[in-house]
């Protein structure tokens, strides 16, 4: 049976497709890091209280990047190169979602609409991480090398995600709600295509590896296919919708080190 979960065991047992997840989720994960580290730094004067909490949303993602990185260390593997067609975040800056890495390399502050369509970018993309963790935190949070790495990035994404909804509200009571639901559905139209072709490619490369038959193939590429054409006709709603959170402050105090198991 084709479920969730035993696709990604078939791609933990095999080194080289484990080694190739573990690199794009480390890429990932190093450059969301880089890019708070950057937001934080160039915050303008009079959002300067979000400064804290940007650095430490950088942290996490820095530290995410580390664990799976020692994931691959524990398993004496080294990280492998990430083929460009499944480099998320690189194919999101490409199609103009978020802030440009042109912007965050100059040493200019940022605007507060800057600050508006981060948090916007982040509220949908922190969707889509939360799910995702959620996802393998149900299938692995028992798995004796996974577990502990899984359950702590899951509660930190959906620190994120808290974060994110808390910020763009205090946004719009200040009167940017015209912007924030602009750039919402912006980024939420971008992300899901984004996210079908970069799933798609890494299938292809996981299939390859794995030597997957045709049908299988198929099978998995008309399921992509068919989330993205659900959230295409309204599934992306659950990312533009914002709500206060149950976890408020959620990044208000320091980053948590990462599990020693990892």
């Amino acid at each position: 049976m084709l479920s969730a979960k035993s696709l990604f065991q078939e791609i933990l047992d095999n080194d080289e497709s484990f080694a190739l997840f573990c690199s794009i989720a480390a890429s990932g994960e190093s450059q969301g890091g880089w890019e708070n580290a950057r937001i934080a730094a160039l915050v303008p004067d009079t959002q300067r209280d979000l400064a804290p909490k940007i650095t430490r949303h950088g942290a996490d993602e820095d530290k995410h990047g580390r664990i799976f990185n020692a994931l691959l260390k524990k398993r004496g593997l080294e990280p492998v190169p990430v083929p460009p067609e499944t480099d998320y975040t690189m194919l999101l800056e490409r199609n103009g979602i978020g802030l440009a890495h042109d912007k965050l390399k100059r040493d200019e502050p940022l605007t507060v609409q800057d600050i508006v369509t981060y948090l916007a970018h982040s509220r949908v993309t922190e969707q889509r991480a939360s799910e995702q963790m959620q996802l393998l935190r149900k299938h692995f949070a028992d798995h004796p090398d996974l577990g502990r790495a899984v359950k702590m990035i899951s509660n930190d994404e959906d620190n994120h995600l808290a974060y994110c909804h808390e910020e763009l509200l205090r946004f719009a009571y200040a009167g940017h709600g015209r912007a924030i639901r602009r750039t919402l559905r912006e980024c939420a139209l971008a992300e899901i295509r984004v996210y079908r072709d970069v799933s798609l490619a890494v299938m292809a490369h996981m299939g390859r590896i794995l030597g997957w038959p045709k049908p299988k193939a198929a099978l998995l590429a008309a399921g992509i296919h068919a989330v993205y054409l659900y959230e295409r006709l309204g599934g992306r709603r659950r990312m533009v919708s914002l709500r206060m959170p149950e976890r408020r402050d959620a990044l208000g105090g320091p980053a948590t080190p990462e599990p020693e198991a990892a």
